[in-house]
């Protein structure tokens, strides 16, 4: 039977960790780590994104401010905002919420945000940065997948990985991350020829196509651990909905482990934001000490350990 990866528990770990990062950063600098949420326009599933977001990072000890715009805000408006958030020394973290109105350009504003504190790590710099293994800020969602992916499989040196998706928010940099760790990765999407047979080689797949239930269970080979990022809300025949992931996950008994749909990559993502954000004030601080040739490491030993291996540990 297939062991269940719960990102809920290890959310709690990390959040309770970064908890004590924060307390001990905010004693010595006199000042807490500070996030800035800029929201445009009224997309009610953009504001509940943000709020589940500030909320975090305030449960942690975090300062987080949110800035509204209207959404007839103009492209010149919203990047003069960036522009005073990026001067400002109290600011460690900045945060645009997607998607921006048709008027606005989402690449030229991605690209304005100070790459030190750019916490989606979408900025080119930290794109650049994740591709050459130098370090930089990593998009939340791989770094959950990459720690949940380590909480069962510790040396990924060697593996087969399959990544289907290949979005610049989730397939790519999950990729990236797992040729760093010493895998052997393949990416793929929905249409990918043969994909059946290729998913049945990897000892890691990582679904993250926006599928309901794609993966099928004669897709996974015995042993392989599974990482879920999908989230699809399907209709029920009573007229009622519910989530469900890119992986048939009642088919995969045979599997070694897997992330559940809800409960896994989910809450490992808003965590790992809020942990992106105490990087950037660290790095801003100068608080950070070299522990290997591509890593940082924090002062809380469990937390510092994960995003160390995690997101930055390079292979010898």
């Amino acid at each position: 039977m297939a062991s269940i990866i719960s990102g809920t528990a290890a959310a709690e770990g990390l959040l309770a960790d970064l908890t004590r990062d924060v307390a001990r950063f905010s004693q010595v600098h006199g000042y807490a780590p500070t996030l800035v949420a800029v929201l445009v326009g009224d997309d009610p599933a953009s504001h509940i994104y943000v709020r589940k977001k500030i909320e975090q990072c305030r449960k942690v000890g975090m300062e987080s401010v949110e800035h509204r715009l209207p959404a007839d805000c103009s492209e010149e408006d919203l990047l003069a905002l960036i522009a005073s958030l990026n001067a400002d020394e109290r600011v460690h973290g900045i945060l645009v919420q997607l998607p921006l109105p048709a008027q606005i350009d989402s690449g030229k504003v991605l690209d304005t945000i100070d790459p030190r504190k750019d916490v989606d790590g979408f900025h080119p710099v930290n794109v650049f940065r994740l591709s050459t293994g130098t370090g930089g800020l990593v998009p939340c969602t791989p770094m959950g997948c990459m720690i949940l992916l380590r909480s069962v499989l510790p040396d990924l040196k060697g593996k087969q990985a399959v990544v289907i998706g290949k979005s610049n928010i989730v397939g790519k940099p999950v990729a990236m991350l797992l040729l760093e760790q010493g895998c052997t990765v393949t990416v793929c999407g929905r249409h990918t020829r043969n994909l059946a047979e290729v998913c049945r080689n990897a000892d890691i797949i990582v679904a993250a196509a926006g599928t309901p239930h794609l993966v099928k269970g004669y897709w996974v080979k015995a042993g392989a651990v599974v990482i879920d990022v999908g989230i699809n809300r399907i209709a029920l025949d009573d007229g009622r909905s519910r989530i469900v992931g890119d992986v048939a996950s009642d088919e995969i008994g045979h599997a070694a482990a897997f992330t559940p749909v809800p409960g896994g990559v989910g809450p490992m993502t808003i965590a790992c934001l809020a942990a992106e954000y105490v990087q950037a004030a660290r790095r801003r601080a100068w608080c950070w000490r070299r522990t290997n040739r591509h890593s940082f490491s924090l002062e809380g030993e469990g937390y510092g350990a994960l995003l160390s291996g995690a997101k930055l540990g390079a292979v010898g």
